[in-house]
């Protein structure tokens, strides 16, 4: 008989979440810089890309605290620090969202400020 109190889910074994949680981080910061140097945030329909860059991040985010919550094997139960540490990658996440659609300075500004 299959005991109801005992609910576990399992999306992905721990090793592949594990790498998982590892590799999309670093793909999305080359994303993020290669976003950045041809400054897509700033073509086109400004509102719309920046809109369709915030879901992107929400996706992704979603996606990276679901692998950092079934690091141990399991989504549901998890464990709390599981979750925390899941929020706190969202967190960042976000941060580094917020910081990839800010203007870069000038380069009047910048050879101003090194004194050239």
């Amino acid at each position: 008989m299959v005991d109801p109190m005992d609910a576990r889910v399992v999306l992905l074994d721990s090793a592949t979440a594990a790498t998982l949680a590892q590799v999309l981080p670093l793909l999305l910061l080359t994303l993020m810089v290669e976003l950045r140097r041809v400054e897509v945030h700033r073509r086109g329909r400004v509102r719309l890309t920046r809109t369709l860059l915030g879901l992107f991040f929400l996706f992704f985010g979603i996606v990276e605290t679901v692998l950092v919550m079934s690091i141990d094997g399991t989504f549901i139960p998890f464990e709390w620090t599981d979750l925390a540490l899941a929020l706190i990658i969202f967190g960042l996440l976000t941060l580094l969202f917020w910081l990839s659609l800010l203007e870069a300075p000038s380069n009047r500004k910048r050879r101003r400020d090194d004194g050239l």
